[in-house]
């Protein structure tokens, strides 16, 4: 029997803190490099401490996030050893349902649909391991947790933490 693998959405497999810092720039003509927000909140990164909020409420923010580099090769790698999930805390934004269903549809079409699991809490997740990029998922879960590297997790080092997808793979072929 495969093992089983609870995958982040936002901020693992897409790339929302590019997406934040470009609508960010279209909108205000100012742009704030990964390297300025590195330790932040993410209700820290704009002068503006509700913008970060105002954005995900924004319908089309979730249905235009980009690509996180390289995770569509490395979900389709980590299906060939392990039960895959894609799981999202996506009830605090519910307007974004519809959104992230169609954005993995585009760009996991090979993810069949009893594999992604939109949920509030994500301490009912009963997977082997879980990589998110957030300590408040990670710090309840069961299994083992990986953490993808994040502006608002660097002070963090309490979870294995991966920086990128490459790392994902090297982590979990041992």
């Amino acid at each position: 029997m495969k093992k089983s693998i609870a995958i982040d959405m936002d901020g693992v497999i897409a790339d929302t803190e590019t997406h934040l810092l470009n609508w960010y720039e279209r909108d205000y003509g100012v742009r704030i490099s990964l390297d300025e927000i590195q330790g932040l909140d993410e209700k820290e990164i704009f002068p503006d401490k509700t913008q970060s909020r105002k954005y995900v409420l924004t319908p089309g923010f979730f249905r235009t996030l980009p690509l996180m580099n390289g995770a569509v090769e490395a979900v389709k790698t980590l299906m060939e050893s392990y039960e895959v999930y894609i799981v999202s805390a996506a009830m605090e934004f519910p307007l974004s349902l519809a959104e992230k269903l169609e954005w993995l549809n585009e760009h996991f079409p090979f993810i069949d649909w009893r594999h992604i699991i939109f949920c509030g809490d994500k301490s009912i997740i009963n997977t082997d391991y879980m990589i998110d990029d957030h300590i408040k998922n990670l710090d309840y879960f069961k299994g083992t947790t990986i953490m993808f590297h994040a502006f608002h997790n660097v002070n963090y080092d309490h979870h294995q933490r991966v920086n990128n997808w490459d790392e994902v793979l090297e982590l979990l072929e041992k």
